[in-house]
């Protein structure tokens, strides 16, 4: 195992450690409200993060700038489109979410496929690969020191992968990150996904109810 690969598993022990102190915390002394979002895997952090001035690539080969992370709700998911599992997984999940919440809700949030994999993650890939959910997912991609840059901004880790290796994969986590209208982070939404229980709680967060 490299040094690489130590530094990032030690990150996403420390990310998961962080996120069960922030759970716990929340937990102690909290309204209904606070622990249902908990109980669908809402994590919220006791503060707003702010989200470093980045630009990508959108699946229609369109700059896009996280300072556009803004008057919506956005869920952003790292993964790619070779992968085997979890990523096609997830973006089904999300896809049904889209027909169990209120249209209003839906209205107002913006689901991100950020790739973790730019050699291959092309625009046109990203929009030919998004195009199977038909859900209306948007896809960013970028150098590597960019992706990177988020990814670390928001506490999503991922393993930047060895691209001289045939068909190779890259190891990332399955959590979402929240970033509110205002373009800050607000918490997470903890790997596996409900879609039932983030089903009735997303509005809560999103709509206020």
């Amino acid at each position: 195992m490299t040094r690489k690969h130590l530094t990032v598993f030690a990150l996403i022990a420390a990310v998961a450690l962080v996120l069960g102190l922030i759970a716990s915390q929340a937990l102690r002394g909290t309204s209904n409200d606070a622990a249902a979002l908990l109980d669908a895997g809402i994590v919220m952090l006791p503060q707003q993060r702010q989200v470093p001035a980045l630009d990508f690539l959108d699946q229609d080969g369109q700059t896009f700038s996280t300072g556009q992370l803004k008057d919506q709700w956005s869920l952003l998911f790292f993964g790619y489109t070779f992968c085997p599992d979890i990523c096609p997984a997830t973006l089904a999940q999300l896809r049904q979410l889209r027909t169990q919440i209120p249209e209003e809700t839906w209205n107002n949030l913006r689901i991100v496929l950020v790739s973790v994999d730019p050699a291959r993650d092309t625009p046109e890939q990203m929009k030919k690969y998004l195009g199977y959910f038909n859900a209306g997912f948007m896809g960013l991609s970028g150098e590597p020191d960019t992706i990177q840059a988020l990814s670390n901004a928001v506490s999503i880790p991922y393993i930047p992968a060895d691209t001289s290796k045939e068909n190779y994969t890259v190891d990332h986590s399955g959590n979402l990150a929240i970033i509110g209208p205002d373009g800050t982070q607000r918490g997470f939404i903890r790997a596996p996904i409900n879609v039932d229980k983030l089903a009735a709680q997303l509005p809560v967060l999103i709509n206020g109810r």
